[in-house]
């Protein structure tokens, strides 16, 4: 018998606004701000209006003095504009991490490691949630709002007066580069009194930039001052060379956006889709056979190398943050003064950064100045285009990895199905690391004999501290871990919603005596969320690893493959 239908109509954009409750007078005085009443209204087409766009994708905001509105480390995807009153952007080496509500992990000691091997408590893990504190001298409140609640620094006027800061007054844009680029927030930013702020969202704008030339151009100005020095000096072609030549290279980069970040969630996309439609939606930054103007530097997200094979195309590698594209096409352009086409098409997954060095530059700047070894790795190997440590006949696998953004993984738990005989070791010792209760699931997708098991894989761009309330979840400060502090989580599940991989549970919190936790105002259970920690704790590393009788686990970066491929034993 078929299934009964129902017809009902498909969400769109304008269902989600981000404040539901703004006004016309609001937008109306929104628009009167400097920075909308300069744009060319006219330069908008009539479905995404900049009346329509300020509606949809900003709020107001007001902040109390003291009130933390953006926190070093943090991954946010809002822009905020000074509106009325100051900040101050606190600059390196900025607040302490337990002001920010995070913690340190600590190793165990000796005593405490073997305890575990006779600790057979069947009492799911207890919580340490005690107040609604942050950290010494700070506090988490409350804003009067579902999805606001704040951490608020006592004495900010002492904490104020340690620490170099910039004071940032009304008209003053910031938040805009980590917001568009996915990157981690450099500064903290403080409210140095009552102020309101405008809060404007990732997609607001990015339409803005995309129809109004005047903020494009402002964006651009802002991104060259703040940041595009950093970027450079991350890259390999130009962290040697000197502050002239790096100042000529800002003045000539051109920054460039591909894809939408919605996108980037292999899981939301339809079942059955073909490889070839797959790869048919993803924006095109450089085609096969073109000739490529300069030198590609992937700012953030990730991007696939593919290559005519038969009548489709096949996957050969993937470029993330700092990664580069067409460094040998532009040394045998610059050896042989004609130009040569790529061999290699590059595509964006999702949503994509660059940073583009036009050629003319690149040769007069950079070229002359690479090492020669450097060079000649460049030509012979084309470093960073092909799938490093596998070679092009592993099509599969690297299928595989990119299609379901593996890719992202520093960390992924990777099982050989061939090797493990199903003695449960792993879990057991994952178990005996974290109060009885294991955190991961032994289950996941499979490539051939790999299967990736569902266990946090520490991502490189981890979508999940998009969000969190309090910064409770947040990197490890030594190696980039992403950790969640039991003391600061709230359990309001905003990162185990965002975690693409579902990864992050929510589990229901009891006291040291095991009684489960309630919320006294709306008796509503008290939850937190709970995932991999990679056992920082632990000496030796992560517990499910070393357990394996057969070595049949691997905790594998994904940008390691090298290793990978020792571990599968395919070499």
């Amino acid at each position: 018998m078929r299934a009964e239908t129902v017809h009902i109509r498909q969400m769109d954009r304008w269902d989600n606004p981000l404040d539901p409750t703004m006004s016309p007078e609001q937008v109306e005085r929104i628009l009167a701000l400097d920075m909308f009443r300069n744009m060319d209204a006219g330069s908008f087409p009539a479905l995404l209006s900049l009346p329509r766009l300020v509606l949809n994708e900003t709020r107001l905001v007001e902040y109390q003095r003291g009130d933390l509105v953006v926190r070093a480390g943090d991954y946010g995807s809002s822009a905020f504009l000074v509106v009325r009153g100051n900040v101050a952007v606190i600059l390196p080496p900025g607040l302490p991490a337990e002001l920010l509500g995070r913690s340190a992990p600590k190793r165990k000691s000796l005593f405490q490691v073997l305890r575990q091997l006779w600790n057979d408590s069947r009492m799911p893990e207890t919580s340490h949630y005690t107040s609604p504190t942050a950290g010494p001298g700070a506090i988490t409140r409350s804003a009067g709002r579902s999805d606001s609640t704040r951490v608020t620094l006592a004495n900010v006027d002492t904490l104020l007066s340690k620490q170099p800061s910039v004071i940032l007054e009304a008209g003053d844009l910031f938040g805009e580069i980590g917001a568009l680029g996915r990157f981690p927030r450099s500064v903290s930013v403080v409210a140095t009194m009552d102020v309101e702020i405008l809060e404007i969202r990732w997609q607001g704008l990015r339409d803005f930039r995309r129809y109004d030339a005047h903020f494009r151009d402002h964006l651009n100005q802002l991104y060259r001052e703040r940041s595009l020095k950093a970027h450079l000096r991350e890259t390999p072609v130009c962290r040697h060379l000197a502050q002239e030549l790096l100042t000529d290279l800002e003045q000539a980069a051109i920054s460039e956006v591909y894809g939408e970040t919605d996108a980037n969630n292999p899981f939301w996309r339809p079942q059955g889709e073909s490889p070839s439609d797959r790869l048919a939606q993803e924006p095109m930054i450089v085609a096969e056979g073109q000739v490529l103007d300069g030198l590609v530097l992937i700012q953030s997200g990730f991007a696939r190398i593919s290559q005519k094979f038969n009548h489709g195309h096949r996957t050969v590698g993937f470029l993330g943050r700092n990664r580069m594209f067409g460094l040998s096409e532009a040394l045998q352009q610059w050896r042989t003064g004609h130009p040569v086409p790529s061999q290699f098409s590059l595509r964006a997954i999702g949503y994509v950064q660059t940073l583009r060095l036009p050629y003319a530059i690149l040769a007069s700047h950079v070229l002359p100045h690479l090492a020669p070894e450097f060079a000649q790795a460049a030509l012979t190997t084309r470093n960073g285009t092909v799938f490093e440590g596998l070679d092009r006949e592993d099509v599969g696998l690297i299928e595989f990895l990119v299609e379901y953004h593996y890719i992202n993984a520093t960390a992924a738990m990777l099982i050989n199905l061939d090797r493990c005989v199903r003695c449960d070791e792993c879990v057991q010792a994952c178990a005996r690391a974290h109060d009885n209760n294991p955190r991961f699931l032994r289950k996941g997708r499979r490539h051939d004999a790999v299967m990736v098991a569902t266990a946090c894989m520490h991502c490189l761009d981890p979508v999940c501290m998009i969000g969190c309330p309090t910064g409770a979840i947040h990197r490890n400060e030594r190696g980039g871990e992403v950790l969640i502090n039991d003391r600061t989580c709230i359990g309001c599940g905003t990162c185990a919603n965002s975690c693409p991989y579902g990864t992050i549970l929510m589990v229901e919190t009891r006291d040291a005596a095991g009684r489960y936790q309630h919320n006294q105002e709306t008796g509503l259970p008290i939850l937190k969320a709970t995932k991999c920690d990679l056992c920082l704790e632990q000496w030796g590393g992560p517990a499910c690893q070393r357990a394996c009788p057969r070595h049949a686990l691997l905790r594998a970066n994904m940008w390691d493959t090298r290793n990978l491929r020792r571990w599968m034993g395919w070499r």
